[in-house]
């Protein structure tokens, strides 16, 4: 599985949805997203296909689905529902390929009374990359994240800043976060799968991606 990459993110709305597309795009990768709340408003994996340029071949079911926009524990909640993290399993045929699982929020976001996003991942023991903002405020809460990945033990393949350019902060949380920055995505007036494909071409460390 280790074409396989767990996205996070600092906190909801950082970006992760957009991350996910660009690396579905550009490493033709299959993605999956467990646990969706909000979709009156639509989901991201929509929204992946549409950014990334794939069709549902390249896309698996949701295991949890809530019209609400709120956090899983309490949208299933009032779904009169609790998730089962036994009924989220990877999914052994795709060993072979690149495999993109977005979660939701960011780690500490609850699944249900116990369990955390980040007993999920936990679970997968998938190398994470990391979305985040490139300004004000970024230090704490991605150092803070990084802090609750590294005391999982979970590997942390990178951070990925969204956002005007910092070098300041990038150094800071390289140096403060004992992890690398491996890509930036630039506020682009119009998203698409070329504009994707360009920013990992500029702005990606592809070597990290090497197979």
């Amino acid at each position: 599985m280790r074409n396989h990459f767990f996205i996070t993110g600092t906190d909801a709305g950082v970006g992760k949805t957009t991350l996910s597309a660009l690396l579905c795009a550009a490493l033709d990768a299959v993605y999956w997203k467990p646990i969706q709340t909000g979709t009156l408003e639509g989901s991201d994996r929509v929204t992946v296909m549409r950014l990334a340029g794939i069709g549902t071949d390249r896309t698996l079911d949701e295991v949890y689905k809530f019209v609400p926009p709120v956090s899983p524990d309490l949208a299933a909640r009032w779904a009169g529902v609790e998730i089962d993290l036994g009924r989220i399993n990877l999914p052994t045929s795709l060993s072979n390929d690149w495999l993109i699982v977005e979660g939701l929020g960011g780690v500490l976001v609850p699944i249900n009374q116990k369990q955390f996003m980040l007993d999920m991942m936990v679970k997968f023991k998938l190398p994470v990359i990391l979305a985040a903002r490139s300004g004000a405020g970024t230090i704490n809460h991605t150092l803070l994240t990084l802090a609750a990945l590294h005391a999982a033990e979970l590997p942390v393949h990178g951070v990925v800043l969204i956002g005007d350019q910092n070098r300041e902060n990038r150094e800071t949380i390289e140096r403060f976060g004992h992890v690398r920055v491996i890509g930036e995505i630039p506020r682009l007036p119009n998203l698409h799968r070329t504009a994707l494909m360009q920013i990992f071409m500029n702005h990606f460390d592809r070597a990290a991606f090497a197979q």
